[in-house]
């Protein structure tokens, strides 16, 4: 039984990987700091596994504690990073608490790897690392340009780091997994999307409305050039996003690279305005959702969607739950949160 490391493994993304590795065989180790997820997550995993993983509150930007972790775990031998902040609004106010937070993290971890027996890394990469393309679908090869947030540029500047690292040390090796917009929650209503304070992805914001936490939602921006001015993204079901993560394990176990590094996007290959969601939402649900049009974000960008023809034919995976799958999970997600309260 192979030994994984997850960090931010009680994150929202993070919880539904735990539950794709256990249920495909592989022993979890956890770490993670709670500074934006909450120890009800484990008890989700075990609810949903019948397995406790093994959890360590760490905070990874403290050196000391990273050395004294991988010290005790010489056995891990693959690593999931997901561990950093990740709101592109907050990132624009305060940008030296994400370079802090994401990117000395990413270095206290790989600073440990060198010089042993270097597990297999993936790395929770971005679509922001994008910024605003030319051209859409974007595909692995579309140019990494300025991106327009600190969050974005921390995940840029995250998968360079590791580039830079697989391109001196033959050993290591590692996949970027550059993902679109996550949304839903997983099918037994247990783990799911767990905003703390106002939240900032447009999923828990619909949710939150539809069950009356908010009184309406706020739209940024209806004046982009998409065919109902606003933004486009491509939304992919979190339980789908999960299954990439282990098959770009299984890629790096069995040695079936074609370099040291390797990037794939994870998406559905299409996209949907924010107000396309809240359409599907209310067909999906049958509630009407009262919303108003408020200012562009700062660090928002037009579109973006992927193309996704080399995950699908490299990795072997492929999105295979649709938006209203998704939406209607995040729905019973919102009902369980408020059903528990």
């Amino acid at each position: 039984m192979k030994k994984i490391l997850v960090t931010g493994g009680l994150g929202y993304i993070g919880s539904h990987v735990v539950v794709d590795l256990q249920n495909n065989g592989f022993e979890v180790i956890i770490i993670d700091d709670l500074s934006n997820s909450s120890m009800d997550v484990l008890d989700g995993i075990v609810h949903v596994t019948g397995i406790k993983p093994i959890f360590e509150k760490i905070d990874l930007k403290e050196k000391d504690l990273v050395t004294d972790f991988f010290r005790r775990y010489t056995d891990v031998d693959g690593i999931i990073h997901f561990a950093a902040s990740k709101v592109v609004r907050a990132s624009v106010n305060d940008p030296l608490k994400y370079y802090e937070n994401n990117v000395i993290s990413l270095v206290n971890i790989l600073k440990e790897l060198q010089g042993s027996k270097l597990p297999k890394f993936v790395f929770s990469s971005s679509c922001t690392v994008y910024g605003q393309v030319d051209e859409l679908p974007i595909t692995e090869n579309s140019p990494v340009k300025e991106v327009g947030s600190p969050y974005g540029n921390t995940k840029k500047i995250g998968e360079q780091i590791i580039k830079d690292l697989c391109s001196c040390d033959d050993s290591f090796s590692a996949i970027a997994l550059r993902y679109f917009n996550p949304i839903g929650a997983h099918v037994s209503a247990k783990i799911g999307e767990l905003p703390i304070g106002v939240p900032q992805n447009l999923i828990p914001c619909v949710t939150q409305t539809a069950i009356g936490i908010r009184k309406k939602l706020s739209i940024f921006g209806k004046d982009y050039p998409t065919p109902d001015g606003t933004c486009v993204r491509d939304y992919i079901h979190v339980v789908d996003l999960a299954k990439a993560h282990v098959a770009a394990l299984n890629r790096l176990f069995e040695q079936k690279k074609s370099d040291n590094y390797e990037v794939f996007n994870i998406g559905t290959g299409k996209g949907s305005s924010v107000l396309e969601i809240v359409d599907a939402f209310e067909k999906v649900t049958g509630i009407n959702i009262n919303y108003c049009f408020a200012n562009r974000r700062d660090g928002d960008i037009c579109s973006a969607y992927a193309d996704t023809t080399k995950a699908n034919k490299i990795l072997g995976w492929k999105a295979q739950l649709s938006l209203e799958d998704a939406l209607d999970s995040a729905w019973k997600w919102e009902k369980s949160l408020k059903k528990n309260l």
